[in-house]
């Protein structure tokens, strides 16, 4: 089992949410974040006024996903989240030890499947 966070511009959420149900991910957690990176923020102007902001909006996914799938799911985030525009995000892919349903107490892959 894998965890993939990825970090993506708000704008894209519905089409990466989409692309990757249909890659077979069964569940996602978002989360709204700020965050800054090489995009360095961006000035903006309020009533005359010019000031920057550094840390811009964005969301989180964390998606639990069993390893066959996860090459798909990273695929399926990369072209949806794509704009080819400077902060488009990133996608991490991290170990997952353990899953634990709670309801039924499921553990591992079986906690994981929708």
């Amino acid at each position: 089992m894998k965890l993939i966070i990825a970090v993506i511009k708000p704008s894209r959420l519905d089409a990466v949410l989409d692309a990757v149900t249909e890659a077979g991910a069964s569940g996602l957690t978002v989360t709204e974040v700020r965050g800054y990176g090489r995009q360095r923020g961006k000035t903006e102007v309020y009533r005359g006024a010019e000031y920057e902001v550094k840390l811009l909006p964005k969301v989180k996914l964390e998606i639990a996903a069993p390893a066959d799938i996860v090459d798909a799911v990273v695929e399926a985030i990369q072209n949806a989240a794509n704009s080819g525009k400077i902060g488009d995000g990133k996608v991490f892919v991290i170990d997952l030890e353990q899953a634990l349903r709670i309801r039924t107490g499921e553990t591992g892959a079986a906690a994981i499947a929708g």
